[in-house]
């Protein structure tokens, strides 16, 4: 069986086990905090960074969410998540990117090195109220731009549900957890999120807990 090396609070973790229980894909979850730079972690990915997914029996070792997104994309027999014409799936990938890249550096990382690993360090520190603030202000900024696909679009990337779906709810929920998001102005994404959140693949992350810091009140709650 698959092995996925992750923490809870890890959203390119979060967008791989979103796809696996999308497609039944059967995992064993192994916790891993990438921050202690194990040695036994940084042979499998000498980057130290999560997630990683190994397979013993087979000596497979699959690094980098994206990577591992493909592979099962590519090997597992259920509805693609990288569908539609040339140009849709171009889109998709786009938007996958946007979200793991420009949501997660302006937003999620900050919020998560504030809020979490300032905490989990040898000497925890006070979270910097400034970086809070800014990356609080810049969910409201990246929250527009979603609200403006959704009212264009059924789904983030199109017409269809599809793997930007899950990077998006992944980056969101974390940030969610964290309470980093002002949901008042914002109605298509909740809505849109809301139905994320009731899918069973979403179900096993919203009943996760970081050991350092409790999730918002409303985290759990489909309806919000």
């Amino acid at each position: 069986m698959w092995q996925l090396y992750q923490f809870p609070l890890c959203p390119f973790s979060r967008k791989v086990r979103l796809l696996l229980g999308e497609k039944g894909v059967g995992y064993e979850l192994v916790r891993e905090s990438p921050w202690n730079r194990r040695d036994e972690f940084l042979h499998l990915n000498p980057a130290g960074q999560t997630p990683v997914m190994v397979e013993d029996a087979q000596g497979s070792v699959l690094v980098d969410s994206q990577a591992i997104c493909e592979f099962f994309e590519e090997t597992v027999d259920k509805p693609s998540l990288i569908n539609g014409t040339a140009v849709q799936r171009a889109e998709i990938r786009r938007l996958v990117s946007w979200f793991d890249t420009q949501f997660y550096n302006d937003v999620t990382g900050p919020l998560l090195h504030e809020r979490m690993i300032k905490r989990l360090n040898a000497r925890p520190a006070t979270p910097d109220a400034k970086a809070l603030r800014e990356a609080m202000k810049a969910a409201i900024g990246h929250l527009d731009y979603t609200d403006y696909l959704l009212d264009h679009r059924n789904w983030i990337a199109g017409a269809t549900f599809s793997l930007a779906d899950l990077a998006a709810a992944a980056q969101i929920s974390v940030v969610d957890y964290l309470g980093g998001i002002d949901w008042k102005g914002h109605e298509q994404t909740a809505r849109w999120y809301m139905g994320l959140k009731s899918r069973p693949s979403f179900r096993p992350l919203l009943a996760e807990r970081m050991e350092v810091i409790g999730p918002a009140p409303h985290y759990a709650n489909v309806d919000f």
